[in-house]
């Protein structure tokens, strides 16, 4: 019996054309089986067209619905895997190339002796590597006692006098940074520095200007170059700034009023050893700062802001190393001396002027320092001998003539939850001469400062020192006679910024 062709519209057909082709041989026996029908539809002699209707195609056709449905599901998932196998070659050959090109890229900045690092932002400018900070002291001191004449007169502190006693000790601006690995610059400049014959007028004052050009990257080796502090005496290098008395003993500053001159100097110090000047400040414990292990240089020796007058520059030379000791507490050692000769600034006593050698007078002093960071105990002690320059018994002549004094000073150091609390003892001696003073009178100096630092903040501190003087002399008026027995209290505040 002859079979009619299927219909467009038949099942089996559509079947057929939507099988791809790798399943093709399975689409045909399918086919072939939908076609023949059932076994029984063969033995009964049914016959099966396309055209056929009734119960008996039903059946096949809803198990080739589900045939259908489960080879299509299966394809998508065969294809699913295709993709996602396709992308992992795509994704090696990608990784492939990559490393390929890394390499090459390492080889070419090797060759050229270049770093593969990322190349950095711009260099700032020089200028934006420029830091502004300062400080200010305003003080007021009042005296008591029976024996105020002559005026009690300190050296650089004009708020111990019976006339004024509201002062701005010291208002100073200060510009530095690293310029370069090489270069460091340092500016300070005291809008209420003392100008004038005899200090007594205010006025903006160049205090430091220098230059610090480091031979290395560490800067370990390094000349300075300007007007900065002269390396002489333990408290002369330390900042007023960072300093709990009011003022510096006058056996060290005596020396070098005003700490500063215009000179060059070379400091050396290892790299961990400048950390350690740095940490002793910057923690609090009242550090001098960095003035090297070692340092030698030449000064004017005319003091700050003079210029040199007999073309005979002081050599100076110091030593100081800071170390852990026992525990946690932290010592420093140092000595230090200097050698020049010095003009002295002369006036008529009486219708007589002193005279003295055209070179100057010989200048010269020795010191040594002992230190006891304040962890929380401190102890500073420093003394120094030498000649220096000195009138006469008669005011006819000013020679040269011996010295010595210095100052021992505790302190205890307390964090608390009001703030840093920084009570301190100090004994101030001296026997010698005031060579910076009019005619270089001599000078005697014998005083107790019982006092106490209070910082609530950072940037505020408040400082109350009681002084008994024992004797003082006045080196500011002839006949310079002294005082005793006095006693004054001064009290500071401090704004740092």
């Amino acid at each position: 019996m002859e079979t009619s062709a299927p219909s467009s519209s038949d099942p089996i057909h559509l079947f057929r054309m939507a099988v791809p082709h790798p399943y093709a041989p399975l689409s045909l026996l399918l086919s072939s089986v939908a076609i023949a029908g059932t076994p029984g539809d063969f033995e009964s002699g049914k016959p099966q067209n396309g055209g056929a209707q009734g119960s008996t195609q039903s059946a096949p056709n809803q198990r080739f619905d589900d045939i259908e449905e489960r080879l299509r599901a299966l394809e998508a998932k065969l294809a699913e895997k295709d993709r996602v196998i396709e992308d992992l070659q795509r994704s090696k050959v990608s990784n492939e190339t990559l490393d390929r090109a890394v390499a090459d890229l390492q080889r070419t900045l090797e060759k050229r002796g270049t770093s593969s690092a990322p190349a950095s932002s711009p260099s700032p400018k020089w200028f934006d590597r420029l830091t502004i900070r300062g400080y200010t002291q305003f003080r007021f001191t009042t005296l008591f006692g029976e024996n105020n004449t002559p005026d009690v007169h300190v050296p650089n502190d004009p708020s111990v006098s019976e006339t004024e006693s509201l002062v701005v000790r010291r208002g100073r601006v200060i510009l530095f940074g690293d310029i370069s690995e090489h270069l460091y610059v340092y500016a300070q400049l005291d809008f209420n520095g003392s100008v004038g014959p005899g200090g007594g007028t205010t006025g903006l004052q160049t205090r430091d200007i220098y230059a610090d050009i480091s031979l290395d990257a560490d800067k370990e080796f390094r000349f300075r170059l300007g007007t900065s502090k002269v390396p002489f005496g333990w408290v002369n290098l330390q900042s007023s700034q960072n300093r709990a008395p009011i003022e510096r003993p006058d056996a060290l500053n005596s020396a070098v009023e005003g700490e500063r001159d215009l000179g060059a100097y070379f400091y050396w110090a290892p790299k961990e050893t400048r950390a350690l000047f740095a940490e002793l400040v910057r923690s609090g414990l009242k550090g001098s700062g960095d003035y090297g292990v070692i340092g030698v240089g030449v000064f004017n020796g005319q003091g700050l802001n003079r210029p040199d007058l007999n073309g005979e520059p002081h050599v100076v030379a110091r030593v100081s190393y800071p170390f852990h000791a026992f525990g946690d507490q932290i010592m420093e050692l140092g000595a230090q001396a200097y050698v020049g000769h010095y003009v002295p600034n002369v006036a008529a006593i009486g219708g007589v002027t002193p005279k003295f050698a055209k070179r100057g007078v010989l200048d010269e002093r020795a010191a040594v320092t002992a230190m006891l960071y304040p962890k929380p105990i401190g102890i500073e002690c420093e003394w120094n001998w030498g000649n220096g320059p000195q009138i006469s018994d008669n005011r006819t002549e000013i020679d040269s003539r011996y010295l010595q004094g210095g100052y021992v000073m505790l302190s205890y150091l307390e964090h608390g939850k009001s703030g840093n609390w920084f009570p301190f003892a100090r004994w101030n001696y001296f026997r010698g001469n005031r060579k910076f003073a009019r005619n270089a009178p001599r000078a005697y100096v014998n005083e107790i400062d019982l006092g106490i630092e209070w910082a609530p903040w950072k940037e505020v501190e408040i400082t109350l020192m009681y002084t008994h003087t024992a004797q003082r002399t006045n080196t500011n008026v002839a006949p310079f006679d002294s005082v005793t027995d006095e006693d004054r209290i001064g009290m500071q505040v401090q704004w740092n910024f």
